[in-house]
């Protein structure tokens, strides 16, 4: 069974989230849309879209998305089978949370590593 295939989103937070945006807006061109983020279209090596997205993300440092670890980033790594490795996870002790999500966007589970980070784990909607 492949695991992680891929990364789907770096999310991270700031102390004046709304001025760090600005800046990478500003500075580094990125597309930051009213949610806070962007969605970076996959492409081909002719720069045609291919099916994924890469997802850009700064939030509030008071946020507690990323409870209950205390990190200032959390990573979203795409996976085939979310079922199927929060099971494998689970058999090999690893701390995986107890909730999974199932909407629009896929189903998310969430695991903590040893250093105490929570790691995203997102299976998306066939196709993408």
């Amino acid at each position: 069974m492949k695991r992680v295939t891929g990364i789907g989103g770096i999310f991270f937070k700031a102390k004046d989230a709304p001025a760090l945006q600005a800046w990478y807006k500003r500075h580094l061109g990125i597309d930051v849309q009213e949610w806070g983020g962007a969605a970076f279209t996959w492409t081909d090596g002719e720069g045609k879209p291919v099916a994924g997205t890469t997802i850009w993300s700064i939030g509030s440092a008071q946020g507690d998305q990323f409870a209950p670890s205390t990190a200032t980033f959390m990573i979203n790594y795409r996976v085939e089978d979310l079922h199927a490795l929060v099971k494998v996870l689970r058999e090999e002790g690893c701390n995986v949370l107890e909730k999974i999500d199932d909407s629009e966007y896929g189903k998310f589970a969430w695991v903590i590593d040893p250093e105490g980070n929570k790691v995203e784990l997102w299976q998306p909607p066939a196709g993408q």
